[in-house]
C-alpha cells in the first residue's frame, strides 16, 4: 500500500511542481529579457577573450539542444551516484537506499534513488547513451519542465510495477539502473513518431523504424517477464513503455492540459503575496 500512495503522491507532485516551473519560467524570461539584449549587445563590443576556456565551454553549452542541455543535470546526477557506488563506506547505504526491493526496509525513496543508481559503467554508459540520443526529440514533444515530470514519474512508477511483479512472483532481487525512466522516453517518441528511423550504435548500416523497434522491445520484455529471465529488470522495462506510451496518448491532454486551474491559483497566491509585500 506505502509504494502505491508514494507513487500516486510523487506522480502528483512531479506534475504540479512542473507546471509551477514552467510558471515561474516564463515570467523570469519575459523579467530579463532586455538585460539578456543588453548583455549581448556589451558582449559584442568589448574586446574578446582568446584561449578562455570558459568561453569554449559557453560556447559548447549554447550548441546543444534544449533537450540535451536538459537531461545533462540527469547524467551528471547519474555519474555522481556511480561514484557513491566506488566508495567501500557507503556501500550500505547505497544497497539500502538506492536498490529497489518490496522486500526491503526501505519501500519508498529507493523507487525514486533507484532511478538514478547504477553499479556498472557499461550499464550507465548504455543508458545514458540513449537518454541523450532522445533527448532532443522529448523535450520538442513536451517541453523541459514537462519532460522532467514524465522522467522522474516514469522512474517511480516502472519501479513501483517491478514491486508488483516481484510480489507476485515471489522473487525479490534488488534492482537499480534509469531503464525503466528511459523506455519511458523512448516509447514516447516512437509512438509520436513511429515512422522515424533509428539504428543501433555498432551497426549503422542496419536501420528500422521506431514502432518496430518499440514492437520487439515490448515483444522481448514481455517474453522476459513470463519465462522469468533475470538478466533484466523486465517488469519495470513494460511499465515505463507502457506509460511512456500511454502518456503521449492520452496522459498529456488529462493531466498537462489541465493544469490551468493550479497554475492560476499559484499567480494569485503570488500576486496577492507581491501586493502585500509592497504596501
Amino acid at each position: 500500500v506505502k509504494p502505491l500512495l508514494f507513487t500516486v503522491g510523487f506522480t502528483g507532485s512531479a506534475f504540479a511542481s512542473a507546471a509551477i516551473w514552467q510558471y515561474e519560467s516564463l515570467k523570469s524570461r519575459v523579467q530579463t529579457y532586455f538585460e539578456e539584449a543588453r548583455a549581448d549587445w556589451l558582449d559584442k563590443i568589448r574586446p574578446q577573450k582568446r584561449g578562455d576556456f570558459r568561453k569554449q565551454v559557453n560556447r559548447w553549452w549554447n550548441n546543444l539542444t534544449e533537450g540535451q542541455r536538459t537531461v545533462t543535470g540527469i547524467i551528471a546526477a547519474n555519474v555522481f551516484v556511480f561514484c557513491l557506488w566506488r566508495l567501500p563506506g557507503m556501500r550500505r547505504i547505497m544497497f539500502t537506499y538506492f536498490t529497489s526491493d518490496p522486500s526491503s526496509r526501505a519501500l519508498c525513496s529507493p523507487m525514486l534513488l533507484s532511478t538514478f543508481s547504477h553499479f556498472s559503467l557499461f550499464h550507465m554508459a548504455a543508458n545514458m547513451y540513449v537518454l541523450w540520443s532522445f533527448s532532443s526529440s522529448i523535450v520538442s514533444l513536451l517541453g523541459c519542465e514537462q519532460f522532467i515530470a514524465v522522467y522522474l514519474s516514469a522512474g517511480v512508477i516502472s519501479t513501483f510495477v517491478s514491486y508488483v511483479a516481484k510480489m507476485a512472483t515471489g522473487r525479490f532481487e534488488p534492482s537499480l539502473g534509469a531503464s525503466g525512466a528511459i523506455m519511458t522516453v523512448l516509447a514516447a517518441v516512437c509512438t509520436k513518431m513511429p515512422e522515424a528511423k533509428l539504428a543501433i550504435i555498432f551497426l549503422p548500416m542496419f536501420t528500422f523504424t521506431a514502432g518496430n523497434a518499440l514492437k520487439a522491445i515490448i515483444a522481448f520484455d514481455t517474453a522476459g517477464l513470463a519465462l522469468g529471465w533475470r538478466l533484466f529488470d523486465h517488469a519495470a522495462h513494460l511499465g515505463g513503455a507502457l506509460f511512456g506510451m500511454w502518456y503521449v496518448t492520452y496522459g498529456h491532454e488529462l493531466i498537462w492540459k489541465n493544469r490551468e486551474p493550479l497554475v492560476k491559483a499559484w499567480h494569485e497566491m503570488r500576486t496577492k503575496n507581491t501586493g502585500k509585500g509592497g504596501g
